[in-house]
């Protein structure tokens, strides 16, 4: 059995809460780079040279990258052999409470969703996800996620029948109807399989992809480079004032499901998705 100390675990947490913060990844400023060689609107590439200019003013000064500094997430591999004195939850949560409430970010988690959203939490509290795998290391990936970006976000319960044509359906209603306000051009997270209350976090983790990278099942691929073509062909572009760059890239997970049950959540990402990672 490893030990590893719960105040090692609050430092990897906080400087993760301040890395994914303060710098935009690289495979999504390569993206928008290449976004920006490809638009043909003057406007578009402006807009998206302002996005890489903010980026890298953010990445210099230490400062975030949007003043929405994100509901903190975080996906955890808790290998089987390791313990935590004290506790992994309460390490990670005080490691964003440092960062969130030290180090300049905003804290955006109010204490009651529904009776008292006037008021702010004491904690900085994180959405913890944990799955357990073999061995001796502590694996820490961090995204903080943007309010706007989560509620252009959809999920729907789809007949087990129903044909990729109609969820592709589904997903550009969603960014037809939600993505100029999603701060655009987006990345776009999709779940399919599961079950109702797993299929959503399936969405999320899907953006945790390096978007540089193709997807290894050659049909997921296929249909995510058919599904970005045709989000662009919406024409929301930049900031949402038009151009050839709605999206920069889409990301498919899966996984099984109930044979009666076909859910499907689309999970937005702003054209500032951010995640850190870490391990120990």
């Amino acid at each position: 059995m490893r030990q590893i100390k719960a105040k090692e675990v609050t430092e990897l947490a906080k400087n993760l809460c301040l890395k994914a913060n303060y710098n935009l990844r690289q495979d999504i400023i390569d993206a928008l780079k290449r976004a920006k060689n490809q638009e043909s609107l003057p406007r578009a590439k402006q807009i998206i040279q302002q996005i890489l200019d903010n980026a890298e003013i953010a990445r210099q000064k230490l400062i975030p990258l949007c003043q929405d500094c994100g509901y903190p997430n975080f996906f955890i591999e808790l290998g089987e052999e390791i313990y935590v004195p004290g506790g992994l939850v309460a390490a990670l949560q005080k490691g964003v409470s440092l960062a969130y409430q030290k180090e300049n970010l905003r804290q955006s988690i109010i204490a009651d969703a529904f009776f008292e959203r006037q008021k702010f939490s004491k904690k900085a509290l994180a959405n913890i996800h944990i799955q357990l795998v073999p061995g001796e290391k502590l694996r820490v990936v961090f995204m903080p996620k943007g309010g706007g970006s989560d509620n252009a976000s959809q999920l729907r319960m789809f007949n087990p029948t129903t044909s990729q044509e109609e969820i592709l359906a589904f997903v550009l209603e969603t960014i037809k109807e939600n993505g100029a306000s999603a701060c655009p051009p987006l990345i776009i997270g999709v779940g399919i399989g599961g079950s109702f209350d797993n299929v959503a976090l399936l969405s999320k983790k899907a953006l945790l992809k390096d978007i540089s990278k193709s997807q290894t099942n050659p049909k997921l691929a296929a249909i995510e480079e058919s599904w970005l073509k045709k989000i662009n062909q919406l024409g929301i572009g930049p900031a949402g004032l038009g151009g050839e760059s709605t999206a920069l890239a889409v990301s498919i997970l899966t996984a099984p499901s109930h044979m009666a049950s076909l859910p499907v959540a689309v999970n937005i990402g702003c054209n500032c998705l951010r995640t850190a990672k870490g391990e120990l």
